[in-house]
């Protein structure tokens, strides 16, 4: 069981770029594929307070739902990356 859940749409690039730092440190997590539709995106919305994805969900460390691709690389290295 992971801490890490992302919250995604297929084919997003940002998605992507978040995914690829995963894969990049090794990490685990559980991909939530949204609907299409922003105004589907109900569970997203509830948890970040926006429909835009990527968002980040960890647990472990208190995240509980950050958004902006960027700012969660940023994330994941500083947290999961060497520098850890």
């Amino acid at each position: 069981m992971t801490d890490l859940t992302l919250y995604e749409l297929e084919g997003c690039p940002y998605c992507a770029k978040v995914k690829t730092k995963l894969a990049d440190l090794g990490l685990e997590y559980e991909s939530v594929l949204v609907p299409r539709s922003h105004g589907e995106r109900t569970e997203v919305e509830e948890i970040s307070g926006q429909t835009g994805v990527p968002v980040l969900v960890d647990e472990a460390n208190g995240i509980e739902g950050m958004s902006e691709s960027d700012d969660i690389v940023e994330y994941l290295d500083e947290t999961y990356g060497d520098a850890s």
